[in-house]
């Protein structure tokens, strides 16, 4: 099988990794105080990982410098909803009631829905799905093996864990543009073991409200629509209790990490667009503390794999929003 390059190899983790050794897209980063340990997931690719089908890895680090691994800590089952060589996008890991669970997007080409083409995009399953593990370093088994957790009719990605002010859990995710042009983000409350979805989603934000995307449009146009996209949406909150959402979408043909906040604290908004954080074609970015407590935005550049990699900054908590500090260009 095919392996890119040393980082690469799940046959034979190693360590020593850079983040310049790397090939990651859309990195999310688990900081397990219990072991002091860093968890950095991405996505695993047959042409890359050495892999017979798409799941998530793993690679660890006690200093955010020096990497081991990779780890398989999911694969997409056979018998599942999602077909194993379509992709596996967006991995996250959250501490939840003793346990961790696993948000990924899926997809199954195979399965299609109604509407034509947007851009020579096709409609098809596309959705998250929940997995859970008693370890951060897996293996993850999907809750629910038969269908993502928001209706398959819709095609949703990048679903992330939020904990709303009665500490109940929802999931903030992306409703793609392929179906609605103007790409939202939307919220679902979940039930208390996450294995299901409750109600209807909300929508907190259209990819148009930001100011710096007017009349903006994506790279693929096809000259007769403008399309607005979203994709990675997380959510924190600063030390002053401002509820702050990190999202990406595209200024011409350039990824851009960007950032709004919650004008009534709550994920109903209404949504303030801030200044984007990071340009450069950098974006899917998510913020961790270490465990001296410095925030952190991790993030990947440039977009197109394998030549993507993961970028580090500090971040500074001024109270009212996250403001960029400086990048950690060592690493």
């Amino acid at each position: 099988m095919t392996v890119y390059n040393s980082a690469c190899d799940v046959s034979q983790p190693q360590e020593g990794h850079r983040l310049t050794d790397i090939p990651a897209h859309d990195p999310f980063v688990l900081a397990d105080s219990s072991t002091g340990t860093y968890y950095l997931y991405t996505g695993a690719v047959p042409s890359l990982h050495g892999v017979a089908s798409y799941g998530v890895l793993t690679y660890t680090s006690q200093d955010l410098e020096s990497w081991k691994g990779p780890y398989l800590v999911f694969t997409i089952p056979e018998n599942s909803w999602a077909h194993p060589q379509h992709g596996a996008w967006a991995p996250e890991v959250h501490a939840y009631k003793g346990r961790y669970y696993l948000f990924v997007t899926l997809h199954n080409q195979e399965r299609k829905l109604d509407g034509e083409p947007v851009q020579g995009y096709e409609k098809h399953w596309r959705g998250t799905v929940i997995a859970v593990s008693d370890s951060p370093a897996g293996p993850f088994e999907m809750i629910n093996p038969e269908a993502p957790v928001v209706s398959s009719t819709q095609m949703t990605l990048d679903g992330t864990l939020y904990m709303d002010e009665q500490d109940e859990p929802w999931m903030v995710y992306c409703h793609e543009w392929i179906q609605t042009i103007d790409g939202t983000i939307e919220g679902v409350r979940l039930d208390a073991d996450l294995s299901t979805a409750i109600g209807e989603p909300m929508t907190l934000l259209q990819a148009s409200s930001a100011p710096w995307l007017s009349q903006q449009q994506h790279a693929l146009e096809d000259q007769e629509i403008s399309v607005y996209v979203t994709d990675g949406c997380q959510l924190y909150r600063t030390f002053s209790g401002k509820l702050m959402m990190l999202w990406s979408s595209y200024e011409g043909d350039s990824y851009v990490q960007t950032i709004a906040r919650s004008i009534s604290g709550t994920l109903a908004g209404p949504w303030e667009q801030l200044e984007p954080l990071v340009k450069e074609d950098s974006g899917h970015g998510m913020l961790f503390q270490t465990f001296d407590q410095q925030w952190m935005l991790i993030l990947h550049r440039p977009f197109d794999m394998p030549a993507s990699r993961c970028y580090l900054y500090e971040i500074e908590d001024t109270g009212d929003r996250f403001r960029l500090k400086h990048s950690i260009a060592t690493l």
